[in-house]
């Protein structure tokens, strides 16, 4: 069974910046060769990719709207991958979720990830 645990999420005021975690566990466990996803859902809408990363986090991709703004990257020693989050604006407000890859390169479908964390709380105050 794997596990993934977020943390980070809170309340900002826009302009500010957060900094998520998502740690990862479980047997046979074979993190440093999995994309590392992000994604967010935000009240009423439709679960939404934010950014993924590769195994060896050299070709990152992000959403459009969060392009510029928004930065994944990972630790394959600590089973831990991050977003750092800046420049934050309200419509960033949502629950945001890591989740593992089905492959080795990031993508943006969401069911090409296969686990997934319960989520963060993101809320950005204008």
């Amino acid at each position: 069974q794997v596990q993934l645990v977020e943390s980070g999420g809170g309340l900002v005021q826009a302009g500010g910046s957060l900094r998520l975690s998502c740690v990862v566990s479980g047997r046979a466990l074979n993190f440093y060769a999995m994309a590392m996803g992000w994604f967010r859902q935000a009240p009423g809408k439709q679960r939404e990719f934010v950014a993924a990363v590769s195994w060896r986090s050299d070709t990152p991709i992000y959403a459009d709207s969060v392009k510029g703004r928004f930065t994944t990257s990972r630790d394959n020693a600590k089973n831990t991958v991050y977003l750092q989050m800046s420049s934050l604006k309200p419509e960033d407000t949502a629950v945001y979720y890591c989740a593992t890859g089905r492959g080795n390169q990031p993508v943006g479908a969401r069911d090409q990830y296969n686990y997934w964390g319960q989520g963060t709380q993101v809320t950005v105050s204008s």
